[in-house]
């Protein structure tokens, strides 16, 4: 006799883990030249503990054995480090496909050109306003100029569907037809993110998160326009509105992705640089792999969850009940609902808080400088390498 089984889903697989991350998130260093009041990794000085050049291949080498498709490579911001174009030229030669986020700062016309050259790379172009009065103050002064000249760079070089990515704020939630035509006049495709209290964003997030009338805007928008934009499945929490979202609308953290900071700490998810979702060190034995492969807080979350207080919900198999860091930042339980819940939920939770905030955790690091936000103007030059014991984040570029 033969017995017939549903088919399984692709997200019943994921969320069991595979033997290798979709895709890895690398924050290559903690420096940079802009102080975001948003910035989910409080990126600023860089720390000097930072993986070497060779430590850094030898990640690569981990990546290529494992069969990672690609690695988004952040930071801070990635170009400042001395050795980004030998890293990303390594990692392209040797099968890993590399997708990078920038601020646009050292993507000058010769660089531009480089990377239009190279089809294993991708580019990402960060601006959180499609005008300069609301992208400055959250990003720097002259942020919006450094930005829309990269992406004009890029164009200029022939790059096609490069990234103008965004986060969404309540500030340019507004914008997001205005943003889908910037990224159309320079060849772009647009790419939108959430806003989570992670890192810097954890002082703002209250400020700047969406409101629930645009979220529900937001919702509506991209099942419009979902199969031209991308979100990296940022909004599924959304998708207990009733109709999912294009992707996988899960919580892949420990199971399809995860976070290599600066120094090799791996982290469960890009968004929760914390002790609790700490996995391990590249620097380790048995390398990233072997964390991936055998760290006890990743097989804790790839076994089967219970749903929690959400359990009970309709749309549960919808929203999953929504973002981890998003519920650990603002202090809610992690099985229960997300802050920004379509069912007003987590917002009930949120209106429980004490006034003092002492309860909600804060980012496991902080490379912040001290000073208020402002962008750093840089000219490029040749430059000797950065010394292992400076910190400043634009140490050997002239300013």
């Amino acid at each position: 006799m033969t017995v017939h089984t549903a088919p399984q889903r692709l997200t019943d697989l994921f969320e069991a883990g595979l033997d290798a991350p979709i895709c890895l998130t690398w924050e290559l260093t903690y420096a940079c030249n802009l102080a975001c009041a948003h910035c989910l990794s409080s990126s600023g000085r860089r720390d000097p503990r930072e993986l070497s050049t060779a430590e850094a291949k030898a990640v690569i080498d981990e990546l290529e054995a494992m069969q990672v498709f690609y690695v988004n490579i952040g930071g801070g911001e990635p170009t400042v480090r001395p050795d980004f174009w030998e890293l990303l030229d390594y990692a392209t030669a040797h099968h890993v496909g590399v997708k990078f986020s920038t601020n646009g700062v050292r993507i000058t016309p010769d660089a531009a050109r480089r990377l239009a050259a190279n089809d294993y790379v991708d580019v990402q172009i960060s601006l959180d306003g499609a005008t300069p009065d609301v992208n400055d103050p959250l990003r720097g002064e002259g942020s919006y100029d450094t930005a829309i000249r990269a992406m004009r760079n890029l164009a200029d070089a022939g790059m096609r569907n490069f990234k103008l990515s965004v986060v969404c704020t309540r500030q340019n939630i507004p914008q997001i037809d205005a943003f889908k035509e910037l990224a159309d006049r320079y060849g772009a495709q647009l790419r939108l993110t959430r806003l989570r209290p992670s890192g810097r964003g954890v002082d703002v997030w209250d400020d700047l998160h969406p409101t629930a009338a645009q979220q529900r805007e937001l919702y509506d928008w991209l099942l419009a326009n979902g199969d031209e934009v991308l979100t990296g499945d940022s909004f599924f929490h959304l998708s207990a509105y009733g109709k999912s979202l294009p992707g996988l609308n899960l919580c892949g953290a420990g199971r399809v992705v995860c976070l290599i900071d600066p120094v090799g700490d791996v982290y469960a998810c890009p968004f929760a640089i914390h002790d609790d979702f700490l996995a391990g060190n590249v620097r380790d034995t048995g390398g990233f792999s072997g964390v991936w492969q055998t760290s006890e807080l990743f097989r804790e979350l790839r076994a089967p969850q219970t749903g929690g207080a959400c359990a009970s919900c309709s749309f549960y198999d919808t929203c999953k009940g929504g973002c981890m860091a998003a519920k650990f930042f603002t202090g809610l339980p992690l099985d229960g609902p997300d802050p920004e819940c379509v069912r007003g939920l987590g917002e009930e939770l949120l209106a429980e808080r004490p006034d003092d905030r002492g309860h909600v955790p804060r980012p496991g690091v902080d490379h912040s400088r001290t000073g208020p936000s402002r962008a750093v103007p840089v000219t490029i030059a040749r430059r000797p390498p950065v010394s292992a014991c400076d910190e400043n984040p634009v140490a050997g570029l002239a300013l």
